[in-house]
C-alpha cells in the first residue's frame, strides 16, 4: 500500500528576510538550504509539528499565523511527499537562531533574491517562498483537527 510521507514546513518572515536552515541532504550528502521542515509525529497537529520543527532546527519558539497550502511532490529520491506549509511572523527583535538538531549546520536570514541563488533542498523550497509572496494565506482553521 502506498503511503506518502507527511511533512510540514515553516516559512518564517522578519521584515524583508526569510529564515533558512543549512543542512546536508540525507540522500545526496550535498550541503543545501531548506525551510525549517520535517515529518509529522504521532499525536500532534500539523501546526504543532511545524512549530516543533522550527524550534528543533532554529531554537526559535513561534506559532504559525496562517496556512499557505499543501504541496504534492514525487521527489528524485523516489519518495512521495505531502508537504503542509505554514507561515510564521518573527518580531524584529527575535533572538539569533541557534539550531538544536545536530543535523542542522546553521540557520540564518536571507532575502528572496539571495534565496534564489542558493542550492535548495528541493523545488518546493522556492515554490513555497514564491507562494508566500504571491498567494493569499489561509486561516489556520482551514485544517480540521478532530
Amino acid at each position: 500500500m502506498h503511503k506518502p510521507h507527511v511533512t510540514v514546513a515553516a516559512i518564517v518572515k522578519k521584515q524583508n528576510e526569510f529564515l533558512l536552515v543549512k543542512e546536508r541532504d540525507k540522500f545526496t550528502q550535498q550541503v543545501c538550504y531548506n525551510q525549517p521542515a520535517g515529518h509529522l509525529e504521532q499525536n500532534e497537529t500539523l501546526a504543532q509539528a511545524a512549530s516543533r520543527e522550527l524550534l528543533e532546527e532554529t531554537g526559535l519558539a513561534l506559532e504559525p499565523v496562517s496556512f499557505l497550502g499543501v504541496y504534492n511532490l514525487h521527489a528524485d529520491n523516489a519518495v512521495h511527499y505531502l508537504r503542509f506549509c505554514f507561515l510564521f511572523e518573527a518580531p524584529d527583535n527575535i533572538q539569533t537562531p541557534v539550531p538544536i538538531d545536530n543535523d542542522i549546520i546553521s540557520a540564518d536570514w536571507y532575502t528572496f533574491e539571495q534565496i534564489k541563488t542558493l542550492p535548495l533542498r528541493s523545488s518546493l523550497v522556492l515554490k513555497c517562498f514564491k507562494d508566500s509572496l504571491n498567494k493569499t494565506p489561509l486561516s489556520l482553521d482551514t485544517i480540521y483537527n478532530g
